[in-house]
């Protein structure tokens, strides 16, 4: 077993942050995010993540509050305190993509209305509207095999080290 390389996980950290920030993501809640995935611990406060962070708990509230809404992460609050720890949700990337998935199909159906909007596909611009309508239906229709995909391998793994 290696020992763990702290400047080296600071740099994962903060270049996966900057690649999810350069697709949309927000930033802080990339660098809480991956935080919490590179902690042995199975939670932490605001303040812990602040901490190794270098910002203020401020920072924290909105980033958390954002990956809670997506469904990456969970708040419990500490008994007898009014602080709150922080964790990542199990099959959290799963989780997160079973409720996006929804979100292609609600674009694939705008992008309908877009199309048709723009006199049809025989449009130029209802055509390449169209387009993206086929598009997110494509993926909507191919993330349901992903899924269960998914859910089978992780199963035959889970069976695997029990077995082992």
């Amino acid at each position: 077993m290696t020992s763990r390389d702290e400047r080296a996980v600071e740099q994962f950290v903060e270049s996966t942050a900057r690649m999810f920030a350069e697709w949309g993501f927000p930033r802080m809640a990339a660098r809480v995010l991956l935080t919490m995935m590179c902690a042995e611990e199975d939670t932490l406060t605001a303040g812990e993540l602040a901490g190794r962070l270098g910002v203020s708990p401020s920072a924290i509230s909105g980033a958390v509050r954002y990956l809670i809404q997506i469904g990456l992460m969970d708040r419990r609050p500490i008994p007898g305190s009014r602080r709150d720890v922080y964790l990542l949700r199990d099959n959290a990337w799963y989780l997160s993509s079973t409720t996006t998935g929804g979100v292609y199909a609600m674009i694939a159906d705008l992008a309908d209305g877009g199309a048709q909007a723009l006199g049809g596909p025989e449009t130029r611009a209802g055509g390449r509207v169209g387009e993206m309508r086929d598009f997110f239906r494509f993926i909507q229709s191919e993330m349901t095999g992903l899924l269960e995909k998914w859910e089978k391998l992780k199963t035959s793994e889970q069976k695997d080290r029990a077995e082992g």
